[in-house]
């Protein structure tokens, strides 16, 4: 008997004063190592909302059907940038600012920097630490991407649309990504606590020279990758509204000491473990 296909779950509810509603669907499984995870949604809000976006071990792909955020540029909140028709976030190490006037709507595509890299087909350290538009990076065949996505009826067509882009582009890719792959899996399977000694000598290389690989293929070295693996761990355990002392965390999470899980929050959030805490708690209600 042929496997029904796999279809978008949508769900709604408030954060605050805002109403949101979510579709959500996994990736097909041949995309996995590609597509981290993909969302359509739409928010209201009775006046301008802003958030702080945390950096995260993948690549952002915002595609607007609606007015075009904010994006404050990373670590600030003076100078913004709009993006008409959505923006590609690259790994960096501090966070960003956005902002809209009380609505948004369009749909998230996480790529792992892999998949980042095949269908981009530009080196990811000519991302690191930026925002860039959606339309100067797309392939020419998809230069029109947003509107075709925003012309299709339902959320499971466009989630096909977005499976078939890829997956086009990535059985045409020609790059060598070499070993580069199987060391970002090493790193997120043990969670970022990888010592890169270690991880370079079982690649057979010069640290060096892995990462200048990283760099390439990634965007960021094997280290900030791994405090990026490292971190996003934590912030998934905080939102699923686990408790633990910072101490717990720390030993848990792989890190030195509390006072070391201290620093990484501060860089990456701009503020407190405990404000950062509660920024992510806020944002709960609207997690798939």
């Amino acid at each position: 008997m042929q496997a029904l296909a796999q279809r978008a779950r949508v769900t709604g509810g408030t954060s605050g004063e805002s109403r949101w509603e979510l579709a959500t669907r996994p990736p097909a499984a041949r995309l996995r190592p590609y597509i981290r995870d993909y969302s359509g949604y739409t928010e209201e809000a009775p006046g301008p909302l802003r958030r702080v976006e945390f950096p995260v071990p993948q690549v952002v792909v915002i595609i607007e059907f609606g007015p075009p955020i904010r994006v404050f540029d990373a670590g600030a909140d003076g100078r913004h940038a709009l993006y008409p028709g959505g923006f590609v976030a690259g790994l960096g190490d501090t966070f960003t600012l956005t902002e809209h006037d009380g609505f948004q709507r369009g749909l998230q595509v996480n790529l792992t920097p892999i998949g980042a890299r095949l269908f981009f087909g530009v080196p990811m350290a000519e991302l690191t630490g930026r925002v860039v538009s959606a339309r100067d990076l797309l392939p020419r065949k998809h230069d029109r991407l947003a509107e075709r996505l925003e012309e299709l009826p339902t959320w499971d067509e466009r989630f096909d649309l977005i499976e078939r882009a890829l997956g086009e582009r990535v059985d045409e890719a020609r790059h060598e990504l070499g070993v580069v792959p199987w060391a970002v899996r090493r790193i997120e399977e043990r969670g970022g606590a990888v010592d890169m000694r270690a991880l370079a000598r079982e690649l057979g290389y010069s640290q060096k020279h892995v990462i200048d690989l990283f760099r390439e293929n990634v965007g960021v070295p094997p280290k900030l990758l791994a405090r990026l693996v490292r971190f996003d761990r934590l912030v998934q355990h905080l939102k699923a509204g686990a408790s633990g002392t910072w101490a717990e965390l720390a030993q848990r999470f792989g890190y030195y000491d509390q006072a070391h899980l201290a620093r990484d929050v501060k860089q990456f959030t701009g503020t407190t473990p405990t404000r950062a805490r509660a920024a992510l708690i806020d944002l709960t209600g609207m997690s798939p």
